[in-house]
């Protein structure tokens, strides 16, 4: 089985320690079966899960269009947009936490929809750990370790569960090496393709690899489905982005941005963790339970017991302080990443239900995973998405909303141009203030 002690966070350790401050409601519901194969994004004619042709060994399936998925509309002119909300996950599999099905579960009651980064190594067992060969690594090394059977299993029945609902399988590699000593920041656009493509093979080829024949397929062919990922230890983004806009991707989650409107960046888009509100303290943070954990208790995971309810409070209401300065200001789809694991004695686990609780139930509040939002930001005119991006954090539009995306943002003033005097006078000005 797949165990917590192996998984290693994607955190940015040095980006947590001192950051300066920064300056699914009903409407979101989607009805079951709602594709975004047909046209203008409408219900697919052929019912979801009506088709099964398998691809490869079997490991995988296409199976229809992937149900309850939300419907893309263009913004129409002067119309607000929804607050979107991402919620992901890095290294996503099934351990002895039951963390991958809990939160699932959570997603349903909640109406949120997420992003599941699986780590391509929690499909491969362990007695073929030599299958994987990591850039600049010998075979058969992984930080984070291997499968067994029975983890195979449970992920696979959660990824399979997961697409269904209509969430989005992303990826967080393999082996997730980090550092300056063969790290995923030093690697050359050629090793990152090879590490994209062994992470597809993983998951394509499960049923061989670990001899579980008998198991039903993943329900979507892997090739179509992965279009973004998140680095490990956010690192190595650049080199990772010029070789994924080759291979099909269309966005990454690595970057570290204000929390303001996204841009592309080597033609994919570029959808970062955001710097958010430590309560209590004066900076901020990322968006992500590891790096609220190593601004409490360091690098130790199991910290002072005494603090473990004030430290999950602490980032629950900086999550909440987040969404309420784009809720009330420019709207920004807010990112939040996370990792399966009880750090703390789960208090971090505890702080996202909160927040998914309290963000996916308020109205013009869509939680979707990075997929559905890359397909809305794709559907949106340009000019629009432009003006959006003037808004700082927190700003809401001086004029409303419907003159921003009407008329676009009001001239910024021109700044004074000081006049110039007689050459003569001028000089002997500045002779006798100097």
């Amino acid at each position: 089985m797949i165990t917590a002690t192996k998984k290693i966070a994607g955190g940015l350790v040095a980006a947590t320690l001192v950051l300066c401050a920064a300056g699914c409601s009903e409407s979101g519901k989607s009805p079951s079966g709602t594709g975004r194969n047909g046209p203008n994004g409408a219900a697919a004619p052929v019912a979801p899960g009506s088709v099964l042709r398998p691809i490869g060994d079997g490991s995988t399936a296409y199976t229809g269009p992937q149900p309850n998925v939300q419907k893309v509309q263009k913004l129409k002119p002067g119309e607000k947009p929804p607050q979107f909300v991402v919620f992901s996950w890095d290294g996503a599999g099934e351990d002895s936490q039951k963390l991958f099905s809990h939160f699932r579960e959570v997603g349903k009651k909640y109406n949120a929809r997420m992003t599941y980064f699986l780590s391509g190594v929690y499909m491969l067992p362990e007695e073929k750990r030599d299958l994987y060969t990591a850039p600049q690594h010998s075979p058969g090394h992984s930080e984070i370790g291997f499968g067994d059977l029975q983890g195979i299993k449970d992920t696979a029945t959660q990824v399979r569960a997961a697409w269904m609902e209509g969430n989005e399988i992303g990826t967080h590699f393999n082996g997730h090496f980090c550092g300056p000593e063969g790290g995923v920041g030093t690697w050359s656009v050629e090793e990152w393709k090879s590490e994209i493509s062994q992470a597809k093979s993983f998951v394509k080829n499960w049923k061989t690899n670990a001899g579980l024949k008998s198991m039903d397929p993943l329900p979507f062919d892997y090739d179509k489905e992965l279009i973004g990922a998140r680095t490990p230890c956010l690192e190595g983004q650049k080199n990772f982005m010029l070789a994924a806009k080759d291979l099909g991707f269309r966005y990454d989650s690595s970057g570290i941005s204000k929390q303001i409107w996204p841009k592309k960046t080597e033609g994919l888009w570029d959808l970062p963790l955001q710097l958010v509100p430590m309560p209590g303290r004066a900076f901020d943070t990322l968006s992500m339970d590891y790096n609220y954990m190593v601004n409490q208790s360091g690098t130790t995971t199991q910290g002072d017991p005494s603090q473990h309810a004030y430290w999950g409070e602490q980032m629950r209401d900086g999550l909440l302080q987040a969404f309420e300065r784009v809720y009330q200001g420019n709207r920004a789809p807010l990112i939040i990443g996370n990792h399966f694991e009880s750090w703390n004695g789960g208090t971090y686990m505890h702080a996202v239900e909160d927040s998914i609780k309290s963000m996916c139930t308020q109205k013009e509040v869509r939680c979707v995973p990075f997929r559905e939002l890359a397909d809305w930001l794709d559907a949106q005119d340009p000019k629009t998405l432009e003006w959006m991006r003037g808004l700082d954090v927190g700003e809401a539009p001086k004029d409303g909303w419907t003159k921003l995306l009407t008329a676009g943002p009001p001239p910024r003033p021109a700044a004074p141009v000081e006049a110039k005097p007689a050459a003569g006078a001028a000089a002997s000005e500045s002779e006798e203030e100097h």
